[in-house]
């Protein structure tokens, strides 16, 4: 992909395509969907309802939890993973904001 020119958009299309770039997995909806069911989980939960090495599931983790979207625990040798639900509104209200335009 060629570099883009972040000079030629607006903060708040810049802060859309890095929301829409978090979420622009199925596998990273499949774990946001869990999470909305389970409340908390840790990566061995995911492996068992997600058909996906621990690895695969890991990297798409960090990719959530590197843009805010969740929230990582650490309880003894295992992360616990849950939806950061202060970045989860603000992501609805940026994204309703672009659809009910």
């Amino acid at each position: 992909m060629g570099i883009t020119k972040s000079e030629a958009y607006t903060d708040r299309q810049l802060y859309l395509a890095d929301i829409c770039k978090a979420l622009g997995h199925p596998a990273r909806i499949a774990i946001l969907e869990q999470l909305f069911q389970a409340e908390c989980c840790i990566c061995r939960d995911f492996t068992k309802e997600i058909n996906l090495s621990q690895p695969t599931i890991s990297r798409h983790l960090k990719e959530l939890k590197a843009a805010g979207i969740i929230k990582g625990t650490v309880e003894g040798v295992s992360v616990s993973y849950c939806i950061n639900p202060d970045r989860w509104q603000e992501i609805r209200l940026v994204l309703n904001g672009l659809f009910d335009r």
